[in-house]
């Protein structure tokens, strides 16, 4: 009883579920980049994750999990950042638009353990189509 009394008390203090923090890890913290991912390369696999509005992880390796996900950056578009005004919102019309899709995406600069990229799906960038969706730029 004293179990089912803790699990309650912990669902409702938050602590039941546990936070994904940075679930792609195919770019390492330190250390090099993977030359797969070099600025100018292109790579693809299907959008596996979505961090907030302009961030998510594409699948390059599969069946590895995290260790096979590359976390990307979009190159051109800057969302509100998740706590300011809009930043749930442009997180969910990014899932809405490019969750389990494949997408293509071209590599520039390293900012931390990810990649800053261009991508696009079926042609069209993902930027491109958030705008289109109405999702207003902001954030840093």
């Amino acid at each position: 009883m004293r179990f089912f009394a803790a699990l309650i008390a912990a669902a409702f203090t938050g602590l039941a579920a546990p936070v994904l923090a940075d679930p792609c890890k195919r770019i390492p913290d330190r250390g090099p980049m993977p030359v797969e991912l070099a600025s100018g390369r292109t790579f693809s696999g299907p959008v596996v994750y979505v961090g907030d509005g302009d961030s998510l992880c594409v699948e390059t390796l599969r069946g590895r999990g995290g260790d096979g996900w590359v976390e990307v950056r979009l190159a051109d578009f800057n969302a509100p950042e998740l706590n300011e005004p809009g930043g749930r919102a442009a997180r969910d019309a990014l899932a809405a638009i490019a969750m389990g899709r494949l997408v293509i995406c071209v590599a520039g600069r390293r900012s931390y353990d990810r990649v800053v990229a261009r991508c696009t799906l079926r042609g069209i960038g993902l930027g491109d189509r958030m705008r289109q969706r109405g999702v207003a730029e902001g954030g840093r």
